[in-house]
């Protein structure tokens, strides 16, 4: 059965950046982005054009513009969410919808009952890495073409810090079990996919996200993703290390 919405369930360098992208560019399935990230409301707020503010006037104002957004001419709502998002989220909601009595009624009732879709990446250590490099160089997201695609400072060498990673791999997991419980607690049976079966089959997967969106997956076919990898050899050389300095994590 066709559904109107979906949710990206993630947490950072999962491979969320690469998923939203493919879906966009299906032409499909809407424009998902982070549009409750904390951080980036000021920026969407001036991009929809909405007048800044607070309280449930604006909240609702937000809302609408947030799916006018994410749904862009295709029929579909997509939206990115982190999992420290989903409280403030949650917390705006609250009073818009206040017949419903649950999490997931709330997102239903603002969005349309969703596909929920669950990204994770069973490789903590290598998300750790790829977060600790981007946040240490500044450097995000590298095009398919190789050209940087998002840089949020100016260029720094990344230096190996396993205080840094230790606490990124807890985060890591402390996020997942936040989902996994959140899930379980509202009834939500998720689309589970994973970082690794996402970056060595971007087109497999995203046509298993079609199909469970009740669209054509043939669709997949003709997309092509906009994102580089950017781990290499250094990324190993700090795994090698951390692994010997830390047996069994």
């Amino acid at each position: 059965m066709a559904v109107a919405s979906y949710l990206i369930c993630a947490s950072p360098r999962s491979g969320s950046t690469l998923l939203c992208d493919l879906l966009k560019q299906t032409g499909v399935a809407g424009r998902p982005n982070s549009f409750y990230r904390r951080e980036s409301v000021d920026h969407y707020v001036e991009r929809f054009g909405i007048e800044p503010g607070s309280g449930s006037a604006f909240e609702r104002r937000y809302l609408d513009a947030a799916i006018r957004h994410g749904t862009a001419d295709t029929g579909m709502f997509g939206m990115r969410l982190m999992w420290p998002s989903l409280p403030g989220l949650l917390d705006k909601l609250r009073p818009l919808f206040p017949q419903q009595s649950t999490d997931a009624g709330r997102l239903a009732a603002a969005f349309g009952t969703p596909l929920y879709i669950h990204l994770r990446r069973e490789d903590r250590l290598a998300q750790a890495i790829s977060r600790a490099k981007a946040e240490q160089s500044g450097l995000w997201h590298r095009g398919a073409d190789g050209s940087e695609r998002e840089r949020v400072k100016p260029p720094e060498a990344p230096s190996y810090d396993a205080a840094q990673l230790a606490g990124f791999i807890a985060e890591a997991a402390e996020y997942e079990t936040g989902w996994q419980r959140w899930f379980a607690s509202e009834g939500i049976a998720p689309l589970e996919l994973t970082y690794e079966a996402l970056s060595a089959d971007p087109t497999a997967v995203l046509a298993t996200i079609l199909e469970a969106l009740g669209l054509d997956p043939a669709t997949a076919a003709n997309v092509a993703p906009q994102t580089a990898r950017l781990a290499d050899a250094e990324s190993a050389a700090w795994a090698e290390r951390f692994r010997a300095e830390h047996p069994g994590r």
